[in-house]
């Protein structure tokens, strides 16, 4: 038995001290600081951790990760099952979701074979999986009731990449009525696929002239916010034809949350997560710059000004915006500079898995957001949309050990130097952070002991999922 004395218990709904009690794998009780029963527990503690000074959060839930990804055959981004849990239970994350991707002509259950068989037995932190479907059609929509039964409970669509996981519309509206007949999560990417190419392919046309229409500012320009407010809007429409639940992800500007924030206002059963990279980094500083620099921040949907950023942290305190993931998909940068000539080449995503509690928390510090709504956006809702409430997400008697301790106060600074992926830069380089994970326990296994790794491989096992219980 692990009690956990001394701190402030972080929920949902608010912070109250409380002594935690962990029995084996679950948490079975919150005991008030002092009393008989805490004492007594303690008593018969194998191990008291201390955590004065420090809030006690539920692990973060993390529902959109891309790890041991094959973005193109010269291109796999950095982390593996491996290194990209390990580096979730630096940053306070003890639940991943990543994808089982169905490409064109791929078996819906050959694609989710395929990927168990790259984590299982590699994860340092529970895992789960999203089907990704590249290929909408009879079969594969009728499998999709087989993937819900092997704990599979949702599916992501998009309305990009055409020729590599494009969905028209009649095969995203085809999606949905089955979703909604299974009570499946519809995730989606909302950009315009079509109409970008358009715009990427004047761009390389435009070079003869101006080699700058090549530039990593360029991945922005071809992208514009207009294409994905389109995008979501359709995206809306089409799961209200379908009376399907709808979940947004990557949502990047204020154009597109306005559709979210409307369906929202209606009782609509449609949801939106946004990135950190959304909130922190901007077009302007980070993207708009020459050769590597630049190259380093590409990913989809691109980053937005800074003006904008104030409009997602409203949406994030008024709940039109339900979550926060980080789509980590970070590539190195000898594979970033695949697009030194031409940013089309330039494989999309960057890495934040480590760093989402924290930067959250910066929202925190600056009184953007509640001490609680970080909770629940980092951890409390994700695992209620995606069927893995009340075992992930809360800390009561008998959900998971899935603890974290966190020191309001400490300071550091992001870096490639310290972190703990596997990637030769960071997005993330010099910024100042307030508050710092101390002690992360998974499923009652201590895995960062006072700053001090001490987990291992093959510790996380698969989450099977039911349904979302936040559909109306």
């Amino acid at each position: 038995m692990i009690v956990i004395r001394g701190g402030t218990v972080v929920s949902a709904t608010g912070a109250a001290p409380a002594d935690v009690v962990i029995d084996g794998e679950r948490i079975s009780a919150l005991l008030a600081p002092g009393s008989l029963l805490a004492t007594d527990a303690a008593g018969r503690a194998d191990r008291i951790i201390e955590a004065d000074g420090m809030y006690v959060l539920p692990g973060g839930v993390d529902v959109h990760v891309h790890l041991q990804l094959e973005m193109t055959p010269d291109a796999t981004s950095a982390d593996d099952f491996t290194t990209g849990t390990t580096a979730a239970a630096w940053g306070g994350t003890t639940t991943v979701i990543d994808f089982a991707g169905q490409q064109v002509g791929m078996a819906v259950g050959d694609a989710i074979e395929a990927r168990h068989g790259e984590a299982d037995g590699r994860c340092v932190v529970d895992y789960g999986f999203h089907l990704a479907m590249g290929d909408v059609h009879p079969q594969s929509l009728l499998d999709l009731g087989a993937a819900i039964d092997d704990g599979i409970s949702s599916c992501k669509l998009f309305m990009a990449y055409p020729g590599v996981w494009y969905s028209d519309d009649g095969q995203i509206l085809d999606a949905m009525f089955r979703a909604k007949d299974l009570g499946a999560m519809v995730m989606m990417h909302a950009e315009n696929g079509i109409a970008i190419d358009v715009l990427r392919r004047r761009a390389g046309e435009a070079a003869a002239l101006d080699p700058a229409s090549l530039a990593p500012a360029m991945h922005g320009r071809t992208r514009p916010a207009v294409l994905e407010a389109e995008a979501v809007n359709r995206a809306v429409a089409l799961a209200e034809v379908a009376e399907a639940p709808l979940y947004i992800v990557h949502l990047s500007s204020a154009e597109a949350l306005e559709a979210v924030a409307s369906a929202r206002h209606d009782g609509r059963n449609v949801f939106a997560e946004t990135c950190p990279q959304y909130l922190h980094l901007s077009f302007e500083e980070h993207l708009d710059q020459h050769g590597i620099d630049g190259l380093r921040h590409i990913c989809s949907p691109p980053l937005r000004s800074q003006q904008g950023h104030d409009d997602l942290w409203r949406g994030l305190r008024t709940d039109q915006l339900s979550v926060v993931s980080t789509d980590h998909c970070p590539f190195c940068d000898n594979e970033k500079l695949l697009g030194a000539t031409d940013f089309r080449d330039t494989p999309n995503g960057l890495g934040s898995i480590e760093h989402r509690m924290d930067l959250l928390h910066q929202g925190v510090v600056a009184d953007e957001i509640s001490l609680a709504r970080w909770v629940d956006v980092c951890s409390t809702t994700p695992a209620r949309l995606f069927g893995m409430y009340p075992r992930k997400g809360v800390i009561q008697p008998g959900a998971d050990a899935d603890i974290v301790l966190y020191d309001p106060a400490a300071q550091h600074v992001l870096s490639a130097e310290t972190h703990h992926m596997a990637i030769d830069h960071s997005a993330w380089e010099g910024m100042a952070i307030t508050g710092q994970v101390r002690t992360v326990l998974s499923r009652g296994s201590v895995v960062i002991d006072d700053r001090t790794f001490v987990g291992r491989a093959g510790h996380g096992q698969f989450v099977r999922r039911g349904l979302s219980e936040l559909l109306v």
